[in-house]
């Protein structure tokens, strides 16, 4: 089927939860929206978001990204566990214990603080800074590049994937960490999550391409409003960065296709090349 001819990957996700949706739920549908760095997961969020309340549902938008711990306790993590952790992205840099409560209220009958984190400062926003949404909510977007990820054997964290772990993690104690930090706090987060949709990248290897074309863009943004650039990286900086996520972004591309309710396939310039969805019976 051409990209022509293709639904988005936000068509087929809103086909995907419609029935369950009109089921009439007692709590939000939790929608867990796996994918790449680059992958267009925030877009088609929007989307989703914007067409989802156009037709009357109440519907809050949750990143994985938004759940970062603060830097002052990545440094702590850092100087404890391994100096790796100070990076913001794998298990264990994550507040899943905020995740969990703001998933409980977004089932309450109250006014709901969405935590938001700010990149360019690489922190926690303060809470008067943070989203609202009124709860309760009948879906919920929960989007992240590890949204749903499970762990990997103790046998396959020996080998170092790239120049990163080989050289600055050679005795594996920051990727065992990570591992045991997704099988461990991660578990009951992730099942929270009804409806599991993966858009899957054609491989690892596009994904520093897509990575760095947000990049550029976002550096062209900054240029043409007379920003700073602070918080954007190089390239050569973006390249480091990318391989913090290389392990388990090859792990879910392997593995999660097999389970996932709903497989997007990309194609390299992130369209649809095609699709699996076992929710339709």
């Amino acid at each position: 089927m051409s990209p022509e001819s293709s639904p988005s990957a936000a068509e087929l996700i809103f086909a995907a939860v419609s029935d369950a949706l009109a089921s009439g739920r007692g709590k939000p549908l939790v929608v867990g929206i796996c994918g790449s760095q680059g992958s267009g997961k925030s877009t088609v969020c929007e989307t989703l978001t914007t067409r989802l309340r156009q037709s009357g549902l109440s519907v809050a938008n949750l990143s994985l990204d938004d759940l970062y711990l603060p830097l002052a306790e990545r440094v702590k993590l850092s100087e404890a566990v391994h100096p790796l952790l100070r990076t913001r992205g794998v298990p264990g840099t994550h507040d899943v214990a905020l995740g969990m409560k703001t998933l409980d209220a977004l089932s309450r009958m109250e006014t709901v603080h969405l935590p938001r984190f700010d990149k360019a400062s690489d922190d926690r926003r303060p809470q008067r800074e943070w989203d609202t949404v009124a709860g309760p909510a009948q879906l919920v977007l929960f989007e992240g590049w590890c949204v749903g990820a499970r762990p990997q054997s103790d046998a396959a964290l020996i080998q170092p994937v790239n120049e990163l772990e080989a050289t600055e993690d050679a005795d594996g104690r920051w990727r065992r960490y990570v591992n045991a930090s997704l099988a461990g706090d991660y578990r009951p987060l992730f099942a929270r999550i009804d409806v599991l949709v993966l858009l899957a990248a054609p491989s690892f290897d596009v994904v520093l391409k897509w990575r760095m074309q947000q990049e550029h863009a976002l550096r062209a943004q900054v240029q043409q409003a007379g920003g700073s650039a602070r918080g954007v990286m190089s390239d050569a900086a973006l390249a480091r960065f990318i391989q913090h996520y290389e392990r388990l972004t090859r792990h879910t591309l392997e593995e999660m296709p097999d389970r996932a309710d709903l497989v997007i396939r990309l194609g390299d310039d992130r369209s649809v090349a095609g699709w699996r969805n076992s929710t339709i019976a």
